[in-house]
């Protein structure tokens, strides 16, 4: 299992590497977004329902606190999509 150093916990915070990552913030639309537009509704939603399962499966084993943080973010995506299904939106 990977700790972290105070050091690091400081760098993960002042660059919000789980909501914000730079490397997918590029250009005029976000990563997320390009992929939720070309899968279809099922897709999409197995899409983030398989990145929520990977961090939490990896995060003993890699980055940690920061996979579970992704994990939750994927989830928390997942319920968005699915109440505004529901709502019909």
């Amino acid at each position: 299992m990977m700790i972290w150093s105070d050091q690091e916990v400081k760098e993960e915070i002042k660059e919000d590497v789980v909501n914000k990552p730079k490397h997918y913030n590029q250009g005029d639309i976000e990563c997320i977004d390009a992929i939720e537009a070309m899968l279809s509704h099922e897709e999409f939603v197995g899409y983030l329902r398989g990145n929520s399962l990977k961090y939490r499966w990896r995060f003993p084993y890699k980055n940690n606190i920061e996979d579970l943080r992704k994990a939750e973010w994927y989830e928390n995506r997942l319920l968005k999509v699915l109440e505004e299904k529901v709502n019909g939106r």
